[in-house]
């Protein structure tokens, strides 16, 4: 995992797969929260937009039930 943060757009990108890999797919977790998912539906990174706001709140992610089941 690998963790980046730019002060300058207040973006937070934490990535979950080797860096320069494309994105297929980004879903809105909640506002200010997009998630990116692989060809294949592996979570690949989440960007969190005005970090410095979000961070400081209670942060959850649901995901769709269909979603845990395709791991398989």
């Amino acid at each position: 995992m690998k963790i980046e943060f730019d002060p300058v757009r207040d973006l937070l990108y934490l990535y979950f797969s080797e860096s320069g890999a494309k994105a297929v797919e980004t879903k809105i977790i909640s506002p200010g929260i997009h998630a990116d998912f692989s060809g294949d539906g592996k979570l690949m990174g989440i960007e969190i937009i005005d970090a410095s706001e979000i961070i400081g709140r209670k942060i959850e992610f649901a995901f769709p039930e269909t979603a845990l089941l395709q791991r398989s």
